[in-house]
């Protein structure tokens, strides 16, 4: 007699692509077979789909603002069981540090956490971040037994010139999965990309560049996140290459809380896919069996005997209803969590130094055509725009059409501050401000008026990173992160109710509810997404890779 025996449920044979009625047995924590069995724990699954947990194949933790404990809390009942992180974020404001904190956060978690080390710290040279993470610093983290290989190679740039930095961590994880991060690349400088040993990626914006990615022997991941969103690009033209499916699977990448809550994780991408046409069983095996297979992760992806039993019960295959959720044989449920989360180090306590913080450091010339960032609805990618704006005295005033970006520097002390016009933010009456600013995560601002723009950011330093909303001089609400400025180390459900007070009260100063104020502000400095970017150090055109 076995422990748990889920019985008369639809088993779905992600590797072969059939569905399998019976009995599901588990010993163990280990799948025992399929056919027809006795248990001790006896669930009746008739009219429910098995199948196998599933599978985040690139996800940033901090996105969610929570603790790895928390994250697990808030994904698992959605059915995702196993996430491949990449701590790119934590690892830019503290380096090694970080990387300690992410391997012992997820050590003894629910959650199958494994770990890519970060290859972009910082991910261009056009900003100031907070550590170093070189191919020597990765040595002391390679071997370690959730470490899968290295993280996305945003620098694509600097592969394609060969510098040798990049190419010391290429070489460090030859035998190992090497994540990419390569928008928009094509045609020779693709080849000589993947050439490298890059061997995924997660920017496709369109079915033709995803094929074309595909083709030159990469891995894509469909990306849905809570700004970025790609299956309705990719999906449809899929559904006519059934023989290239095999080399797709699902990521999230950045996606909040509020985002998990309402419409689910992985779960999503399955349920969006089978929307778009797909069939349903080969989107249950892109969030499973492919990704499992891509990353090596023999354990998993497939309910086969022997297998970690990793399983999600559906109540319906097409709407991807999760009904239950086993993490090797153990229901998850509240006890799962009832546990302390990893102790933090309390030098990740104080990431945020700021220098001079002041009016003249923000103010930008506006005479004849200025370059200006245009946001585009849905997307992370903006457009370099240059237009007329408002102005007085020669200089940029911000109204209803053109906010004012900022960015702050907060790691080291150096005081530098820019400012630059946002197209399609819509913020009036204040300003908003986070240290969540990807990659390098300085404190990045935007407002109607100056004023409101450094009291949020002065508020920053106070309270040691986070989101501030402030109007007419006064601070209106404030989510704190203080762990690199990225974390909260409340429970997921205080983060997430702060961040629906925060998001009506950002709603309410103008901005569209199509835009989540946070995170698309959060991308507005990340230099490696085209087209126009403001970190710390200027306006950088990514598109030729230069400050303007």
């Amino acid at each position: 007699m076995y422990e748990l025996v889920l019985k008369n449920g639809t088993i779905i044979d992600v590797k072969e692509r059939k569905l399998i009625k019976g009995d599901l047995a588990v010993s163990k924590g280990k799948i025992a077979g399929i056919g027809s069995f006795s248990g001790e724990q006896e669930v009746d699954c008739s009219g429910k789909y098995l199948c196998p947990g599933f599978i985040d194949a690139h996800v940033h933790i901090e996105s969610s603002m929570a603790t790895p404990l928390e994250f697990a809390r808030a994904v698992m009942p959605h059915g995702t069981t196993t996430v491949i992180a990449d701590p790119h974020e934590l690892v830019n404001v503290k380096g090694n540090e970080a990387m300690k904190y992410i391997l012992d956060a997820t050590e003894n978690i629910p959650l199958s956490v494994y770990v890519m080390m970060p290859s972009s710290i910082p991910a261009t040279p056009f900003e100031t971040n907070g550590a170093d993470f070189t191919a020597e610093d990765m040595k002391q983290w390679k071997d370690h037994e959730r470490v899968l290989g290295l993280g996305e190679v945003m620098c694509y740039p600097a592969v394609l010139a060969g510098d040798p930095e990049i190419f010391d961590k290429l070489r460090l994880c030859q035998g190992m999965v090497i994540d990419g991060h390569a928008p928009g690349l094509t045609g020779k400088d693709l080849e000589t990309y993947v050439k490298a040993g890059v061997m995924t990626d997660h920017e496709c914006t369109s079915y033709e560049e995803a094929e074309e990615k595909c083709h030159a022997g990469m891995k894509i991941l469909v990306r849905e996140g809570s700004a970025a969103r790609n299956a309705g690009d990719i999906i449809p033209g899929l559904l006519g290459k059934p023989e290239d499916i095999s080399n797709y699977m699902f990521c999230t990448d950045d996606k909040h809380l509020d985002t998990i809550a309402n419409e689910g994780h992985i779960s999503y991408n399955v349920k969006r896919s089978i929307q778009l046409g797909m069939n349903p069983v080969d989107a249950v095996a892109m969030a499973t069996y492919h990704a499992a297979s891509a990353y090596g992760l023999d354990q998993i992806g497939v309910l086969k005997k022997g297998k970690d039993a990793d399983i999600v019960v559906l109540d319906s295959l097409e709407d991807v209803s999760v009904d239950q959720v086993y993490r090797k044989g153990r229901r998850v449920g509240a006890a799962m969590f009832e546990m302390e989360a990893a102790p933090v180090e309390e030098s990740m306590l104080h990431t945020v130094v700021l220098s001079d913080v002041s009016a003249d450091k923000i103010q930008v010339k506006a005479s004849g055509k200025v370059p200006v960032i245009g946001m585009v609805s849905g997307q992370i990618v903006t457009e370099f725009l240059r237009e007329e704006v408002p102005s007085e005295n020669g200089l940029f005033v911000p109204n209803e059409e053109y906010s004012k970006l900022c960015v702050f520097e907060r790691h080291r002390g150096t005081g530098n501050a820019k400012a630059a016009p946002l197209k399609g933010y819509g913020i009036t009456g204040g300003a908003i401000a986070t240290s969540v600013a990807h990659d390098s995560h300085n404190i990045i601002a935007a407002g109607d008026n100056d004023e409101d723009i450094l009291v949020a950011v002065k508020m920053m330093e106070k309270m040691q990173g986070g989101y501030v909303l402030v109007s007419d001089g006064e601070v209106k609400g404030t989510l704190p992160l203080p762990v690199a400025g990225l974390l909260s180390m409340e429970s997921s459900e205080e983060i997430q109710k702060n961040i629906d007070d925060m998001l009506k009260k950002a709603w309410d100063m103008g901005i569209s509810k199509e835009i989540d104020p946070f995170i698309t502000l959060s991308f507005m400095a990340l230099p490696v997404i085209p087209e126009l970017r403001l970190t710390d150090q200027g306006l950088v055109d990514v598109t030729n890779f230069q400050f303007i």
